[in-house]
């Protein structure tokens, strides 16, 4: 199974971006649940994560209200739906297995600037 993350990039603080996810391989579905993120010299923290059926969701209160997790299991992708992004919000961004970051991809940049 492979996850790919895309859509990071540069956005002033108040600034919105959509990241996506695609899968690839057999069963990915179940290795596409949730969000992580890591800046730089913190460690890894769960952002949001979503069943395989898209109706529950769960977020971290950090995000809470500013960020949506969905997932399109016939487009084999996810997302994550970042509103009034802050600098703090800075990361890299990977979807993964678990909270732990398990199976996660490369990841994608998010630079959130005052």
């Amino acid at each position: 199974v492979q996850l790919v993350e895309s859509g990071g990039g540069s956005v002033q603080a108040g600034g919105s971006l959509r990241l996506s996810c695609l899968g690839h391989g057999w069963g990915y579905e179940e290795y596409m649940k949730f969000w992580v993120r890591q800046a730089p010299g913190k460690e890894l923290e769960w952002v949001s994560s979503i069943n395989l059926e898209g109706n529950e969701k769960h977020y971290a209160d950090f995000v809470k209200g500013r960020f949506t997790i969905s997932r399109d299991n016939a487009a084999l992708r996810m997302d994550l739906q970042m509103n009034d992004l802050k600098p703090e919000d800075s990361a890299i961004y990977y979807c993964a297995k678990n909270a732990q970051g398990t199976a996660r991809g490369p990841g994608t940049q998010v630079i959130v600037t005052s």
